[in-house]
């Protein structure tokens, strides 16, 4: 049985599709066998990026590691049984067709609540949810005092995961390995970066994640997606001055991150 990874975040821009490739393409790299959903059924980011890479690989005959995409199929309505959600009936014939030939499903979900994304947590093994190291983000786990900080309560987002796990709980299933991966991180604001790092630790204790440090903000993801790219990519396509300090820096955050998900089977070697 493939362990499904769930990247979620019900918040745009925090850096799912970014964490998923790397993710996905790292694990494809090191020999697993990857395959990948897409649940944003609009916009298709993470889709995007994999077709940029393929046709990167034909345009340069290069065999770059890719993870498998696959569409949700669709379900013909006399299907269904009576009562039965045609997107759970999606994913789950998307999953079924995939865990026998696959190490790992990762599915990226979109930044909002649908669904798709409610059902996909509670199929998660491994829940990532990338998160910019910013209290405008913060809110996103739990509602906090403005002015002291003290965590109020948890958010919606995570009581979907609470929801999540009782289910699979209920279904004589593993519990969920929640992380949050800190993305964006600045190099200044030290005092900003305590004060998030406390109040991260502090709720990770109340509602049960692990927190891990993920990407600094830097222009060179920005510069992959149209190519189809990782940073583990770079010294194969040969581009001279791509391995920068900064690159050899997000070369090792990504092998960090890796590491810190303590996914069955996997030894980091790149």
């Amino acid at each position: 049985m493939a362990h499904i990874i769930v990247v979620g975040n019900e918040k745009g821009g925090s850096g799912k599709s970014t964490t998923s490739m790397h993710v996905a393409t790292a694990l494809a790299r090191m020999g697993h066998r990857v395959a990948t959903l897409d649940l944003d059924l609009r916009q298709k980011t993470m889709a995007r990026y994999i077709e940029n890479r393929l046709l990167f690989n034909k345009r340069h005959d290069l065999n770059l590691p890719c993870p498998t995409y696959r569409n949700l199929p669709d379900i013909p309505a006399d299907a269904l049984q009576p009562g039965e959600n045609v997107y759970d009936r999606r994913l789950s014939a998307a999953v079924a067709g995939l865990e026998d030939e696959c190490d790992f499903i990762l599915i990226d979900c979109p930044g909002s609540h649908t669904r798709l994304s409610q059902v996909a947590h509670s199929l998660a093994d491994t829940l990532v949810t990338p998160l910019n190291d910013s209290f405008v983000d913060f809110d996103l786990l739990a509602r906090a005092d403005p002015e002291s900080n003290k965590i109020l309560g948890p958010s919606i987002y995570s009581e979907m995961v609470w929801n999540a796990r009782q289910l699979r709980a209920q279904a004589g299933l593993a519990p969920i390995d929640w992380i949050v991966v800190r993305n964006r991180l600045g190099a200044q604001a030290m005092h900003n970066k305590k004060k998030m790092g406390d109040a991260l630790g502090d709720l990770a204790r109340r509602i049960g994640f692990r927190v891990i440090p993920g990407f600094s903000e830097r222009v060179i993801f920005r510069e992959l997606f149209p190519r189809g790219l990782t940073l583990l990519d770079l010294r194969d396509i040969g581009v001279k001055g791509q391995m920068n300090i900064s690159n050899v820096s997000a070369r090792q955050e990504l092998r960090d991150l890796v590491r810190e998900l303590r996914l069955p089977g996997v030894a980091v070697d790149f």
